[in-house]
């Protein structure tokens, strides 16, 4: 059934003893306004999840329409950091060039639950970029939104 719900793309990022980590997400949720917290949820059994586990500080980037073949790279990849498309930023955490936008976050709570985890992020810093359509993923496939004839 969840392969019905368009869901926004998202990288998210994390630098572990020096090593840049990173992978694709659709789970990222705004969690509150004040203060400025977001989650996102993850299985553990992921090559990521040791980095996660032991962050402190995590990168979240919103990607739009142009970002697919990264988006691609992080879900499918392991050279996911060879290359100029990124640096370290605040905190050390590794920020991508040409997003939507990023946010630097301070990790709250990270909670288990069988094979999965759900972390609970502080936002700490953050960008935004270039205005633009946003990646959706819906149906096993990337997407984009459709203008609507009315306006809400």
């Amino acid at each position: 059934m969840f392969r019905r719900h368009a869901a926004g793309v998202a990288i998210l990022t994390v630098n572990h003893d020096g090593v840049p980590y990173g992978f694709t997400a659709t789970s990222v949720a705004s969690l509150s306004a004040e203060p400025p917290r977001f989650t996102f949820n993850m299985a553990r059994s992921s090559r990521s999840w040791p980095a996660v586990a032991n962050a402190t500080y995590i990168g979240l980037h919103m990607l739009g329409l142009e970002n697919q073949e990264l988006a691609d790279r992080f879900a499918r990849t392991r050279n996911r950091f060879e290359g100029d498309h990124w640096e370290f930023g605040p905190h050390e955490v590794p920020i991508l060039n040409d997003v939507t936008g990023w946010l630097i976050g301070k990790i709250q709570m990270r909670l288990s639950f069988e094979n999965n985890a759900v972390v609970v992020v502080e936002v700490v810093d953050g960008q935004v970029g270039e205005d633009g359509a946003p990646l959706l993923y819906h149906s096993g496939a990337y997407s984009q939104p459709a203008p609507l004839d009315y306006e809400i």
